[in-house]
């Protein structure tokens, strides 16, 4: 059963306010970072008005978060599936150097592994998207520096 419209606002505006104290950010400087009135901005986070889409983008590209995580909580965008692949997003990140990506995806696919194994799945020893082969090695660590090296033949 879909949540009470009332309660979805309140429930979005919740969020809203506590990624916010989690950014450490005033109403009024994400109010102005956002480009939206202090009013405003304290209407939605009080569950009082019910924003668009543009601006819950507006809201989401000034806390720094993803603007679909906002379209989920507005009830805009359904949740992730429970199969969610993460690696084209994390290779899709602007934010992150190519170093840290490839860590960052070794970890994943390292805790795919573990899970796929606990259930029974066949294990993926390697996945290639858009173009970036990413190749998960069980003994495979970050090293400084970014650059993933590892197996089984490498010690540490």
């Amino acid at each position: 059963m879909a949540p009470d419209p009332v309660e979805r606002w309140r429930d979005l505006g919740a969020f809203i306010r506590e990624q916010r104290a989690t950014a450490r950010l005033s109403l009024r400087r994400l109010s102005e970072l956002a480009g939206i009135s202090n009013p405003y901005l304290s209407q939605i986070e009080r569950g009082l008005r019910r924003p668009s889409a543009d601006i819950l983008q507006q809201i989401a590209k000034a806390l720094r978060i993803s603007a679909e995580t906002l379209y989920v909580q507005a009830g805009i965008l359904d949740p992730p599936s429970e199969h969610t692949d993460l690696v084209p997003m994390i290779l899709a990140d602007p934010y992150l150097g190519e170093g840290h990506k490839q860590a960052l995806v070794q970890i994943y696919l390292s805790f795919r592994r573990e899970r796929e194994a606990r259930d029974g799945a066949p294990s993926q020893a390697s996945a290639t998207y858009a173009g970036a082969v990413v190749t998960d090695t069980h003994a495979g660590t970050p090293q400084p520096g970014g650059a993933l090296h590892g197996g089984p033949e490498e010690s540490h």
